[in-house]
């Protein structure tokens, strides 16, 4: 198991990457109130992309949040001028004195839109589980995927506490989070899974400002390259299943050596 302590009894770390207050978060808090003692630590603003980058070249505070305001008064919030990879660094360092097991465990989320396939390598939802990963707290990051701020998380919702509960069981090795993604809409089952292989194509549109100048902006069309492969992540949302990734902080090509 990942500890010793009663499910309800944790010390659990929340954070993502489209910033405090988005509804994917606050799903996420009232969810993981009955685990334990929630602490937040979000940014203070949307970090999408972020991955695992954190701020070397500028001062970081955290802020404390009324979780009143939101309905949350049982959790204990703060933002961050950072990026989710900084709030791990936060919470361990100025928050825990250093001591990363104190922490038991670390969810980041709901991401607006999906964190599956090659999305991983450039997720700040994930970002932040990996960097849990490195200092041996168990992590799972939830996505959903759709990118609208509005997205109805109801049947989401309903997974999370099964999901938590499974995966807190299981025992987890150094150096390994979860990458789950919920399929929009009804769902229809769960499906542990592997990263599908893809790549993104026409990434930047270019545009002119009124001076003149071009300008790119982030578009793009995902290729998948294995689209009949059933093991995947990919897969498992186009039919409506939850994907449950294990992801490693490892990134060894060990084929070749």
């Amino acid at each position: 198991m990942m500890n010793d302590k009663m499910a309800n009894d944790l010390n659990i770390l929340i954070t993502n990457d489209d910033g405090w207050g988005t509804q994917g978060i606050l799903t996420l808090v009232r969810t993981m109130l009955p685990f334990g003692h929630v602490v937040v630590i979000a940014p203070d603003g949307p970090r999408s992309g972020a991955a695992a980058g954190i701020t070397v070249n500028k001062p970081m505070y955290l802020t404390r949040i009324d979780g009143a305001e939101y309905g949350l008064v049982e959790a204990e919030i703060y933002t961050t001028n950072g990026t989710p990879a900084d709030a791990l660094k936060l919470a361990i360092n100025a928050l825990y004195e250093g001591d990363a097991t104190k922490i038991d465990l670390v969810v980041s989320g709901i991401n607006h839109g999906s964190n599956a396939t090659i999305n991983v390598i450039y997720s700040g939802t994930m970002g932040a589980c990996l960097v849990a990963a490195e200092h041996g707290i168990p992590a799972i990051g939830f996505s959903y995927n759709d990118h609208a701020m509005d997205i109805d998380l109801t049947e989401a919702e309903k997974y999370i506490p099964e999901i938590t509960r499974h995966l807190l069981e299981e025992e987890v090795p150094y150096g390994i989070c979860y990458n789950v993604n919920f399929p929009v809409g009804q769902i229809e089952g769960i499906q542990w899974t592997r990263q599908c292989r893809g790549h993104w194509e026409k990434e930047l549109a270019p545009h002119t400002d009124e001076q003149g100048r071009t300008y790119y902006t982030l578009v793009g069309n995902y290729v998948n390259l294995e689209p009949d492969a059933e093991d995947t992540d990919e897969y498992a949302l186009a039919h409506h299943r939850i994907s449950i990734s294990p992801t490693s902080i490892d990134l060894t090509a060990y084929q070749l050596l």
